[in-house]
């Protein structure tokens, strides 16, 4: 006799928010995480040499951060090493930020508006409200509103870095929507530097810049291959970028987004994703922790740190990062949700998603660079933004390491059934568990030989075969059955 449907059959279902990741895209989101987190971590140990050297012999750091190399003409790119590394290395990291933001659209999170909706509304206002709490303290006769942009971003690879450190786990649907947050987040940081902090356009360069955009664009589309010939057509576009008066990573992020990141035929991996996975480790393991070198290396001491909290624009950044973060990534994502009935993994909680709003408030990288493009002609004032935007950032990696600390024991055992895997085959056991084929072979490969207890260690019921389900509901991009391996989606 067949099992026969249920007669009331539903016909909606609340899509669920933070449920189970698909296959592949899980594996993306691991695989790029796991190098942004070594990333992290070297992010952190340049901002320690940094805060170090600075503060040791400050004049020896002084000197090489002036120390100009580069051709002066045609393109006077006769620059300082604290210039290249703010208008060149971080090129590479928003080249990165473009693929990764190409990819979500395509393929990822963001490839559907309903699943976008919740981390594009969170990113949204959790760069809202930190400019608007800037703004609001600034509003008097000593503040500095033209810093506003400061707090607005996320660092994802400093983040990363902190939770490394700490040694917290966290299920992989909490790490791709931090990861989706910061993809929206570099997005909104880059229109805001390229439309706020671009003075002085040359046309003729701006002109010729957009002429190597589409050149870029027309061989990659031909199918036209070849480093040699890509790398140098880069950096011209690049330099005339530069040129011509809009901030230089521009181009980066322009590149980024113009590479295909749809697999077409019987491609394993598409340009995109290849190029991504031979330029991350570039931009997370070199260019951002030079850049932070040459970058967080400020003054720290009694008084500094007085400026700090007695003038408006640094309790600006202190205040935008650590309550318009945490409270504009929280309200975002609990409003969409309420209003859209989208529904909470039952496996997390609010309280969850609160921790990691709180570690969005880490804004480290993106907010360096916006610190000296936005107080230019005073150097002062930009060496305490990026004092304010350092314990910032250290506070709300004390306050989520506290809160996600709280919940730890939990998430660890979040992230062994997501990674349990009984049979060996490479693919974890709740992607497979609706397969009967796998549950006969796992129950039998569980069931004792002399009828005795199943292994207490499997996890498994020697009549079922399967592990406990991480959730309840599919959600969006949930992958079920056995099909989902990696290289089949996307």
């Amino acid at each position: 006799m067949t099992d026969q449907p249920p007669v009331h059959e539903p016909t909606t279902r609340r899509r669920q928010f933070l449920g189970r990741l698909s296959l592949p895209e899980r594996t993306f989101v691991t695989d790029a995480l796991r190098t942004e987190t070594v990333g992290g971590m070297l992010l952190l140990g340049a901002a320690v040499i940094a805060l170090i050297w600075a503060n040791a012999w400050p004049h020896s750091y002084q000197s090489v951060l002036d120390y100009t190399v580069g051709p002066s003409a045609p393109l006077h790119l006769d620059l300082s090493l604290a210039t290249w590394a703010k208008d060149g290395l971080l090129t590479i990291f928003f080249f990165v930020a473009g693929i990764e933001l190409k990819r979500e659209f395509v393929a990822g999170e963001l490839r559907t508006p309903s699943a976008a909706l919740l981390p594009v509304a969170a990113a949204v206002c959790g760069v809202a409200l930190p400019a608007i709490l800037f703004a609001l303290v600034n509003s008097g006769s000593g503040g500095h509103p033209g810093g506003w942009a400061i707090p607005t971003a996320t660092d994802i690879a400093f983040a990363l870095g902190v939770l490394a450190v700490v040694g917290s786990h966290l299920p992989s649907a909490l790490r791709a929507f931090l990861l989706t947050l910061a993809v929206v987040d570099d997005l909104i940081a880059i229109l805001i530097i390229a439309i706020f902090y671009s003075h002085g356009i040359k046309f003729w360069a701006l002109g010729l810049a957009f002429a190597g955009l589409v050149l870029f664009w027309f061989l990659h589309r031909r199918g036209v291959h070849g480093w040699y010939l890509f790398v140098p057509l880069a950096v011209v576009t690049w330099a005339l970028m530069h040129e011509s008066g809009v901030h230089a990573t521009v181009a980066g992020v322009a590149m980024g987004l113009m590479l295909r990141c749809h697999r077409e035929g019987d491609e394993q991996h598409s340009p995109g994703e290849h190029i991504e996975h031979l330029v991350r480790p570039l931009s997370a393991g070199l260019a951002v922790p030079l850049f932070a070198l040459f970058s967080a290396g400020v003054a720290v001491s009694g008084p500094k740190l007085r400026e700090v909290f007695t003038q408006a624009a640094p309790i600006g950044i202190v205040i935008g990062l650590l309550v318009g973060k945490s409270v504009g990534v929280f309200g975002g994502a609990w409003l969409t949700a309420r209003f859209t009935r989208a529904e909470l993994n039952p496996r997390l909680k609010w309280a969850d998603m609160f921790a990691v709003s709180v570690l969005a408030g880490i804004g480290f990288t993106v907010s360096l660079l916006i610190s000296e493009l936005a107080f230019p002609d005073d150097p002062a004032l930009a060496a305490r933004a990026k004092t304010a935007v350092l314990i910032g950032s250290v506070i709300s990696a004390v306050v989520a390491t506290v809160l996600l600390k709280l919940r730890n024991r939990h998430y660890r055992a979040l992230c062994e059934e997501e990674d349990r895997d009984v049979d060996g085959d490479g693919i974890p056991d709740v992607y497979q568990e609706d397969d009967p084929a796998w549950r006969a072979r796992v129950g039998e490969s569980a069931r004792p030989a002399a009828g005795g207890a199943a292994d207490p260690g499997s996890g498994l019921d020697p009549d079922l075969g399967t592990g406990p389900d991480l959730s309840t509901g599919p959600g969006p991009g949930t992958g079920t059955g056995h099909q989902g391996r990696p290289g089949q989606s996307g």
